[in-house]
């Protein structure tokens, strides 16, 4: 694996590494943890390097224009989200829309959201117990949540939610590392539909507000948290983000957590008989499997890291999947321990950008999960399981089950 970790190009992966980029991350981590890209970018799978990198804002920037200018075309639907949202924005932009997220996702809202959080968990689990001998555990489960929660939110009116998964896949799918003009037109056409739908929503909302204590967007059109209020399209963009970011994660977070304990027999035991482990479990299946694989800064200094010097302007591509697994911090990292203490991952990346909906993702991992195993404790994945297929984004596109319902 030697050759394979020093030759690696993730524009061009190995035959395999979408559907078990794992042996890869270990062999960079172990040969050549800071690899320049043939495109001149540079790959970063240790955890030290990530943890620096993201807490450090000044030699780091998340302005991703000059990087996705030429990937999706400079003033083109997707490059107007992707450089306005939230996760690609430096200050000012980031400093105000973080701090209406934040005043609006405080531990006494999400308490708020835990009753109504645990009622669609458990209509969703009585539709399953109702489906027969085999279901799908993306489709008919995971994938359902987070939209419920982040709809509830945004107070997007239930019957509007049907095309938000769709718009969510095809817009974060533009950023895989390579796109063929099949994945760009989807993305470009999915924010134009969603931009379309949120102008109209927004004029709503505008015209008739709702209660800022529990509606997100509410806050952001008035710009609750923030210093003056956001512009149109900075508000749709985020708007799409938030609801972007905490479909497609939160759905990760919960498939692949049952996969993980269908798939460690004796893990799912332990949880099984001693419930209280869900909050340290959630942690490890956000380590072991994290939602999210792949970051990005750029460098806006020359810098060296590990005698490689690499000027201003380069594009780092920092592997969370890998540096989750880095023996110089996890203990038998390719083990699944779900008392794993401590848990130092990086599934929500760290520093100022650190995911401002961990603890939301974290209450319906938990929820979501424990709930779960304990009305089928004896359920297990089918034959059929269908990888998403992607490099950013690490989950199931379809999860066959087969339920024992234990009442």
């Amino acid at each position: 694996m030697r050759q394979t970790a020093l030759h690696f190009d993730l524009a061009a992966p190995p035959p395999g590494f979408v559907d078990d980029p794992f042996p890869v991350y270990d062999a960079l981590l172990k040969h050549a943890p800071v690899l320049s890209q043939p495109d001149g970018s540079v790959f970063l799978s240790r955890h030290a390097d990530l943890d620096r990198i993201y807490r450090d804002t000044t030699l780091y920037s998340s302005d991703k224009k000059a990087a996705f200018a030429p990937k999706f075309g400079a003033g083109s639907p997707l490059f107007e989200h992707h450089t306005t949202s939230l996760v690609f924005s430096d200050p000012p932009l980031h400093t105000r829309v973080r701090r209406i997220m934040t005043s609006a996702l405080t531990p006494r809202a999400l308490q708020r959201m835990e009753p109504g959080l645990i009622e669609t968990v458990d209509h969703l689990l009585d539709q399953l117990a109702g489906k027969g001998a085999e279901v799908d555990l993306i489709e008919d489960f995971a994938s359902a949540i987070p939209i419920q929660i982040i709809g509830n939110l945004l107070d997007v009116p239930v019957d509007e939610r049907g095309p938000l998964r769709d718009w969510s896949l095809s817009i974060l799918g533009a950023l895989e590392p390579s796109l063929t003009p099949e994945q760009l037109d989807r993305g470009h056409a999915a924010v134009r539909d969603f931009k379309a739908y949120l102008q109209d929503l927004i004029a709503r909302r505008t015209a008739r507000p709702g209660d800022p204590e529990t509606d997100v967007l509410t806050r952001l059109i008035r710009g609750d948290g923030a210093d003056g209020r956001l512009s149109e399209i900075e508000l749709i963009q985020n708007c799409i983000f938030i609801l972007n970011a905490g479909h497609e994660t939160t759905t990760n977070l919960i498939g692949n957590g049952l996969a993980l304990l269908n798939d460690w027999p004796d893990q799912r035991a332990r949880l099984r008989d001693e419930p209280e482990r869900i909050a340290p479990a959630v942690e490890e299946f956000l380590r072991f499997r994290s939602p999210n694989q792949l970051g990005n800064r750029e460098t806006t200094a020359d810098i060296e890291i590990d005698g490689l010097r690499i000027p201003a302007g380069t594009n780092l591509h920092l592997c969370i999947g890998a540096a989750n697994r880095d023996p110089a911090v996890f203990e038998d990292p390719t083990r699944l321990d779900i008392a794993r203490s401590p848990n130092r991952h990086l599934a929500f990346a760290g520093g100022p950008h650190v995911c401002v909906g961990l603890t939301l993702a974290r209450m319906e991992g938990r929820i979501a999960i424990a709930r779960f195993l304990a009305r089928f404790p004896d359920y297990e994945i089918a034959e059929g399981r269908v990888n998403g297929g992607r490099m950013r984004f690490r989950g199931y596109a379809r999860l066959p089950a087969r339920l024992n319902d234990a009442g």
